[in-house]
């Protein structure tokens, strides 16, 4: 079967590029509704529709999905906020359960993301909300913490994964069939496929000093050399290089950097909000139910 998948806060389309390297498929609906990241997704998925502002959808007018994913937003969350959590208005959790609850027919697998202060914000309530969120709409599932240096990238960026699917399936799902559980970095390196993006060579004469070789084992698992890391600034002050934090997140040169229309401020939030492919893909290989690989 080819899954059809349903992407929630989408950003630039990392999560389900990690899912459909794990379990193929294609995308039937974005749900994104900041601007740039919109427009990332327009220019590589033109005849996709973006369903806009999550707060707006009627779900039962929706088309369905076998799989569901979501990096819902982590400001409640994050240790760099103030950590409001459910009270936050940017807490929408309770958004991906309205989907849920109301679509005609419910996926049989969810794939969810968010930093790792989802675990302790409200002193633990944050995460039992979601649990108890998923559990009214009769969903049960497992999580768990996985870094992006787990499959290789030369940064740590550990994220919060969670697998859920209905609780009538009582042998978890099938999604798990045929799926290798031994996962190492090179097994995650098609998770973002080949064809998408140009190669730009970079620089391999780049002194990295103690980062060289976190950055040639990056180089090597993506297949295509590290670009400079800086840019020429203004009053001659060099800057950070979106295209440096592209290649940082495992994307194809020029997935966010080539889009017209999205600045380099812009290119930096899109990125910075986003997710590690490679990343999401262990994550989603570790967490598939056991007995359904059987």
């Amino acid at each position: 079967m080819r899954p059809r998948i349903g992407s929630l806060f989408s950003g630039y389309g990392g999560l389900e590029m990690g899912v459909q390297s794990v379990l193929g498929g294609g995308v039937a609906w974005h749900c994104e509704n900041d601007p740039a990241a919109s427009k990332v997704l327009a220019y590589h998925d033109p005849n996709v529709p973006n369903l806009g502002d999550i707060t707006t959808v009627n779900w039962s007018q929706v088309e369905p999905v076998h799989v569901l994913t979501g990096g819902f937003p982590c400001q409640p969350v994050s240790c760099a906020g103030k950590r409001a959590g459910t009270s936050d208005a940017r807490w929408l959790f309770d958004e991906i359960v309205r989907a849920l609850g109301g679509m005609g027919a419910q996926p049989g697998l969810c794939v969810f993301e968010n930093v790792p202060g989802l675990l302790t914000a409200n002193r633990g309530d944050a995460m039992a909300r979601v649990v108890r969120g998923l559990a009214s709409v009769s969903y049960v599932g497992r999580w768990r913490v996985v870094r992006a240096a787990d499959v290789g990238a030369p940064h740590g960026r550990a994220r919060v994964f969670i697998v859920a699917w209905p609780a009538t399936d009582t042998h978890g799902t099938s999604w798990g069939r045929d799926i290798p559980r031994s996962v190492t970095p090179r097994q995650t390196q098609g998770a973002v496929p080949e064809t998408r993006g140009r190669v730009r060579r970079g620089s391999s004469a780049l002194d990295w000093g103690k980062y060289g070789p976190t950055i040639a084992r990056w180089e090597r698992i993506l297949g295509r050399v590290a670009p400079p890391p800086t840019e020429p600034g203004t009053q001659k002050q060099p800057r950070l290089s979106p295209a440096f934090v592209e290649w940082l997140m495992g994307l194809p040169d020029g997935w966010v950097t080539d889009v017209p229309e999205v600045k380099r401020n812009s290119q930096l939030k899109v990125l910075g909000n986003g997710v590690v492919p490679q990343q999401a893909a262990m994550a989603l290989r570790l967490l598939l139910p056991m007995e359904a690989a059987a």
